[in-house]
Formats: C-alpha cells, structure tokens, sequence
C-alpha cells in the first residue's frame, strides 16, 4: 500500500513538471496521476502532442535530432 502511495506521489510530480513545461494545464494533470499513478501515461502523451500540434500548426512539419 506504502508503494501505491509512493508511486501516486512521483507520478503527481512528474506530470506537474512535464504539464507545465508543455504549457498544459499543471493542476489538473497534477491531480490525474495523483489519483490514477501511471495509467494516466498514455493520455499525457497524446495531449502534448495535440497541444504541440496545435501550437505549430497542422500543415507544419517537425525535425527532431
């Protein structure tokens, strides 16, 4: 139960960081791995990617190194 607890916590932390630096709402996915840990993953990484989508623009190309 301790490492549910413990999970739950650097989840939280961890989508707080990453939100904010994606310019997503930080409380709300704060609270998402708060209470669902890990699960919320998937879901994090499409939203950042339709938020980078939609910042750029649908037409635009992205290169990466």
């Amino acid at each position: 139960m301790f490492l549910a607890v413990v999970v739950s916590l650097l989840c939280s932390v961890y989508y707080y960081v990453e939100s904010f630096k994606s310019a997503l709402p930080a409380k709300r996915w704060a609270m998402a791995g708060l209470v669902f840990g890990p699960l919320v993953f998937p879901v994090f990484t499409i939203s950042q990617h339709v938020a980078l989508r939609h910042a750029q623009g649908f037409q635009n190309t992205t290169i990466r190194a």
